[in-house]
């Protein structure tokens, strides 16, 4: 049973087909999770394997196609999807290929993502089978899947809202769950539970790190290290809720830390600030990401970008980056994620979930302290 109304995936539609007339693409082709999930409302961890390949086909006129393993059949029974293809899968020599011909024959473009985080999730030498077995051309329709996808309906920010509210009580909860001489991987564990106890349907993605004054990345998994005084903790959480994520990180002091670690977390602070002034309707990432850049002035981090959009998958398009002229538009849900290097090997970063509107932006996270917050004072 999908998630959404029928009405929700009719609007999808009924917007990819207008897009599809318009850049002259008789069929869509996707392979990937989020896009057939997007279409149809198949929601499943059967995507964790590898084996299987999944299809779908949205024509310019007419319903969806699901093209399919057996295995799948039951469970897109129950979305609004009707025309379900299948074969036993997997197949030592046909996995799929033949259906798939037989239902993208009679289209003359083809339109697939295969532009920037876009990915191809099947073999590349069933793929090439199939191009050459289609008397169709095979072309990128990336600028259409992000234009749809960029947009969240009411339905979907909805959800992203009740994530993240869940996500900030879990934060809330930090000076009973956090303290000093806590191994890493049992705070990782306990805040996990925390956010489950919560309300969260799962934690997919969770990260962090802890280290005197700062911490060296964002990205790693825990280890047994305990929290020791003048610590600087960092979790960052993309738990789900039916399928949408939250994205957003808090960082917390184990005792006293030095006057580095509580500057630079308040530049962070005054950055992210800096960044709900300017994101508005018409802005430019690059112009949104230029202005947290001057705010935090010659220490910032290589890490590339200060956000970027949040939705089915942890980070979606478009990237606040210097490079990315997307423009901000209401119904965008975004992250500011400003991040700076303190000292040589330490750095922070401090993270918001927004949602942009016709005017100033909606915080879905409850905002951070604007100081450092100091565990043993939370207690």
């Amino acid at each position: 049973m999908s998630d959404f109304e029928v009405a929700e995936f009719q609007s999808r539609l009924e917007r990819a087909q207008i897009a599809m007339h318009a850049d002259n693409i008789d069929a869509l082709f996707f392979c990937t999770e989020a896009e057939i999930r997007y279409f149809t409302g198949f929601r499943t961890l059967f995507w964790h394997s590898p084996t299987r390949p999944w299809y779908l086909i949205v024509p310019q006129k007419g319903v969806p196609i699901a093209v399919i393993p057996g295995i799948g059949a039951e469970l897109m029974g129950k979305t609004w999807i009707k025309d379900i293809r299948t074969w036993s899968s997997p197949h030592p020599t046909d996995d799929g290929v033949g259906l798939l011909v037989k239902a993208l024959r009679g289209y003359s473009r083809v339109g697939m993502p295969m532009g920037s985080e876009a990915s191809l999730r099947m073999p590349l030498l069933d793929f090439e089978k199939v191009r050459s077995s289609c008397e169709a051309e095979f072309v990128d329709c990336t600028p259409i899947v992000k234009s749809l996808r960029m947009i969240k309906s009411d339905a979907e920010i909805e959800l992203i809202r009740s994530i993240c509210e869940i996500g900030s009580l879990a934060f809330s909860c930090a000076g009973s769950l956090f303290s000093h001489g806590q191994p890493l991987n049992e705070v990782f564990r306990a805040f996990k539970i925390a956010l489950l106890q919560h309300g969260a349907e799962d934690v997919p993605y969770l990260v962090g790190a802890a280290g005197a004054g700062g911490y060296g990345d964002v990205i790693s998994p825990p280890t047994s290290t305990p929290l020791r005084e003048g610590d600087v903790l960092m979790l960052d959480t993309g738990a789900t809720l039916q399928g949408y994520f939250c994205d957003f990180d808090r960082n917390f002091a184990i005792g006293q830390v030095n006057d580095d670690a509580k500057v630079g977390y308040k530049r962070l602070w005054d950055a992210t600030e800096v960044g709900l002034a300017h994101a508005r309707s018409g802005v430019t990432c690059s112009n949104l990401f230029q202005a947290m850049h001057n705010s935090l002035g010659a220490c910032t981090s290589d890490v590339g970008r200060y956000g970027h959009g949040l939705g089915m998958q942890l980070t979606e398009w478009p990237s606040i980056s210097a490079h990315d002229e997307t423009e901000l538009k209401p119904g965008m849900v975004m992250t500011l994620e400003p991040s700076l290097t303190i000292s040589e090997g330490k750095m922070m970063v401090h993270e918001e979930n927004i949602l942009i509107t016709e005017d100033k932006p909606i915080l879905l996270t409850k905002r951070a302290e604007p100081e450092l917050p100091i565990l043993s004072e939370l207690s």
